[in-house]
């Protein structure tokens, strides 16, 4: 007899049956006008399917995806941490979800208000003068800020500083985002504690410096330990000093930056105020800035006026030497929703008390597995550390210790980043995780460096358990599959 097929395996268009509706549509309740002829087809080749049909195919792919939703999510750097419903049902709320963003700005009053007080908020948790919500992502945020030290340079006729000093222990969009400002990146080493080497950055320090972008605690997931040294080096040649925000998960609380010497930084708002992350956004990535940078953040920004007896009004404004907007209307506010109301719900104990456990947690993990998996910067970390995928004696990699992790139920670490460590692992088990969890997942992997002596071969064709297999990635990325033309016979 022939095989049953798999339900779970065909396709919508497998299923299709003429004739067969998954939607009902109400009355058109607008004049009809005729299509013309020449934009029109016989048939548009989509699948004709039940209601019933399309929602089980949508969760059995939803199931094969995954998330920090269905599992640990220790994705180095990224900062994958749980998404609060609270911060959902908030952001879903009418008056929030539904204004449309040319509503005048009398009946919008709260959702300014929410705003202004979103900026006052970051400008404290970062000692910053002034913050602009605009900037869609964290990238954008660097790309923002870079666009304001030229403009700061330039207002001063100091046109000859195009270089920017970028550490090898930055983020990897760091030198992307120089090239899109139109400066050139000029990588500073680390020295053997992971920190900046401070004989090279004094040695690059010169009038052609714009600016240092530093990312800290950094993708090592180690605190800058000269950081005062750092800033005072490149101030002393007329350099302004970002800061990356991405990893203010570990120091929120703790410290703030523009009280270190810190002239620009943009925050996460996907990583240290938990709002959704990954799938390409939604992202947002607010700039604060010290008072002599504030009049070039990118508006508009919310300033609050008097109003009638104790109310007072909000109302959008530009700096006067604005960079101009880096956001349509008024940046991502679905994201800056959530992120408020994550503030709101923590207040400034709870960050404090988010930051300590993440680098706990961190430091917890770090110590469990140095002594299966070399960590070669083996100080106390902040909220990640990396260590190398290699176990001794064997010829396992970190590619096979993170496609192994899948048939664990783990989603694996950051792989081979940063570039500074050969098979680099950058674990970053955030503040939301339980002790179960995290010691589960050592288990996990010294399950996994026993296999590689016994049974290499497990590792070397992980995962097992997943619906897709290991796949031949240099294959996929030099012959992409774009179109169904292009598909073997």
């Amino acid at each position: 007899m022939p095989a049953i097929p798999d339900q779970t395996e065909l396709t919508l268009y497998e299923l299709s049956v003429s004739g067969r509706r998954g939607v009902g549509l109400p009355e058109c309740d607008v004049a009809q006008t005729e299509l013309p002829a020449d934009r029109l087809r016989e048939t548009n080749g989509l699948p004709e399917v039940s209601q019933l049909d399309i929602v089980r195919h949508y969760l059995r792919l939803s199931q094969r995806n995954f998330g920090v939703d269905s599992g640990f999510y220790p994705l180095g750097s990224c900062t994958m941490k749980y998404n609060p419903r609270v911060n959902e049902a908030l952001a879903q709320l009418p008056g929030f979800a539904d204004t449309h963003p040319l509503t005048p700005e009398a009946q919008v009053q709260g959702n300014l208000r929410l705003m202004y007080e979103m900026q006052e908020w970051l400008k404290e948790i970062g000692g910053f003068a002034a913050v602009s919500l605009q900037p869609a992502a964290g990238a954008q945020g660097e790309l923002t800020a870079l666009l304001m030290m030229r403009a700061y340079h330039a207002e001063r006729g100091d046109t000859k500083r195009t270089q920017v000093l970028v550490p090898d222990s930055a983020h990897g969009t760091n030198p992307a985002s120089c090239t899109m400002a139109g400066l050139a990146a000029l990588e500073i080493p680390s020295d053997a504690r992971g920190n900046i080497d401070l004989g090279a950055l004094r040695a690059a320090c010169d009038e052609s410096i714009i600016g240092l972008m530093l990312t800290n605690p950094n993708t090592l997931g180690l605190f800058e330990e000269n950081l005062e040294e750092v800033v005072a080096l490149v101030h002393a040649c007329g350099g302004l000093v970002y800061g990356d925000g991405a990893n203010m998960n570990a120091i929120t609380g703790v410290l703030r930056p523009g009280d270190h010497g810190i002239d620009l930084m943009h925050y996460n708002l996907h990583k240290t105020f938990s709002t959704p992350h990954g799938g390409g956004g939604p992202g947002a990535g607010p700039v604060g800035a010290v008072a002599s940078l504030a009049p070039y953040l990118p508006g508009p920004l919310i300033e609050r006026a008097p109003g009638v007896g104790a109310f007072h009004r909000y109302r959008r404004m530009t700096p006067a030497q604005s960079i101009g907007r880096m956001c349509t209307f008024l940046g991502n506010f679905a994201m800056i929703v959530r992120a408020y109301t994550y503030i709101r719900v923590h207040g400034a104990e709870g960050l404090l008390q988010n930051a300590l456990h993440a680098v706990l947690n961190a430091n917890y993990l770090r110590v469990k597995l140095r002594d299966t998996y070399p960590v070669p910067y083996d100080r106390p970390c902040m909220h990640e550390f990396v260590c190398q995928g290699v176990i001794e004696d064997t010829d396992a990699r970190a590619l096979d210790i993170s496609k192994r992790l899948l048939d664990y139920g783990f989603h694996p670490p950051t792989n081979y980043f940063p570039l500074t460590v050969p098979e680099a692992l950058m674990v970053e088990p955030t503040e939301t995780e339980s002790l179960q969890t995290l010691d589960a997942f050592v288990e996990a992997m010294q399950r996994i460096a026993v296999e590689a002596h016994a049974e290499p071969e497990v590792l070397h064709q992980a995962p097992h358990t997943t619906p897709v297999r290991r796949l031949d990635e240099v294959h996929a990325a030099r012959h992409l599959t774009l179109t169904e033309s292009d598909l073997d016979p």
